[in-house]
């Protein structure tokens, strides 16, 4: 049983509660500029689809075995307001984490991010459909042409705002009254130089747009990334409380220094039995006495391949026992489709 430090924020524990509201006022190195006012509440309803899909549907947050390192690692990214990089092999819960802190501290949903080749920084910040404003302002001159309507200036285009739209992070950058939850998964996938891209971002906790900026102090409506308004005067996005940000790396690459520095660091490790049968628990349940033995006894098998044919991911696991509550562990060639197929090795061909 890991024992409640006093400094935590966030206990481990998947009950939710307002611990958050404890969270000593940022160091003065990591304030940031906005004043206070017009604070956003985080969406009132949970994502209780994405957190049943990561933390399971019995126990929900409980599903989600923090150990003590863990947690002094999140709860260090909280206190010093800094990104929260989590590395290890593919399947070990890496992004789980984030639901499982935003179910936690009553965050709402978890902003997901989730990175190709091909992602930029401003895919995260915001998206502008110039050309769809331009052609539904094309649409209203025509129709104002066609009823006969003429003046000596054109009517103004419809307003930028029903055009632009705030990405994961631009949505997190917003001023939250509690910090948000910022999932940016498998970050390792992107360019080369997406890293340090982020930077300054992530430094400042704000970004501009200019094309709100040049309409000046003006405020506009836009769309954020959980599909409500926000207010945005003079293009500028600015943090009240810096997000809990969030990156997963599979270990396929390696990162700038001056990335890494700005980074709390943990390493993701393999579950072992106990917490792999909490685990398989909260997702599917209780069971029989007879069953929990098979169970166990597959659980024990998933340890063994993983640990002497390579890697293996959770969710592998978690079909096989359906798949065996569903009668495939009670004959040989049951137990070989489990063994062969559903529990074969990531990085074997």
């Amino acid at each position: 049983m890991t024992q409640t430090q006093d400094w935590w924020v966030y206990r481990g524990t998947g009950t939710p509660h307002d611990g958050i509201l404890r969270l000593p006022p940022a160091p003065p190195w990591r304030a940031f500029r906005h004043d206070g006012a017009g604070l956003l509440d985080s969406p009132s309803l949970p994502d209780h689809d994405a957190v049943q899909r990561h933390l399971g549907r019995a126990g929900q947050g409980a599903a989600y075995q923090a150990g003590e390192r863990e947690i002094h690692l999140v709860n260090l990214a909280l206190h010093l307001r800094r990104p929260l990089l989590l590395t290890g092999r593919p399947g070990t819960g890496k992004s789980t984490l984030a639901y499982a802190v935003a179910h936690e501290l009553k965050l709402g949903p978890v902003l997901r991010w989730p990175i190709t080749s091909r992602s930029t920084l401003k895919d995260g910040l915001y998206e502008y459909d110039a050309v769809g404003r331009l052609y539904d302002a094309g649409l209203r001159n025509t129709a104002l042409g066609a009823q006969g309507v003429r003046g000596s200036q054109p009517p103004p285009p419809p307003d930028i705002g029903k055009y632009l739209w705030l990405g994961p992070l631009g949505t997190a950058l917003l001023p939250w009254r509690r910090p948000r939850v910022l999932l940016i998964d498998e970050i390792d996938k992107s360019d080369m130089d997406f890293p340090n891209d982020l930077l300054n971002v992530l430094e400042e906790g704000e970004f501009v747009i200019p094309e709100l900026a040049r309409l000046g102090r003006e405020s506009q409506h836009v769309t954020t990334a959980d599909r409500v308004e926000a207010e945005i005067r003079g293009g500028e996005v600015a943090c009240a409380e810096f997000p809990l940000v969030v990156l997963t790396s599979n270990e396929e690459r390696e990162f700038p220094m001056a990335f890494l520095r700005r980074c709390v660091r943990l390493e993701i490790g393999t579950p072992n039995h106990e917490q792999l049968a909490r685990i398989v628990a909260a997702h599917l349940g209780t069971t029989s006495a007879d069953s929990a033995e098979a169970r166990s006894a597959l659980i024990a098998e998933f340890l063994t391949r993983q640990r002497e044919l390579g890697a293996l991911a959770n969710d592998q696991l978690l079909n096989a026992l359906l798949m065996a509550e569903r009668g495939l562990w009670g004959g040989e060639t049951g137990r070989a489709l489990l063994r062969d197929d559903l529990l074969r090795p990531l990085d074997k061909g």
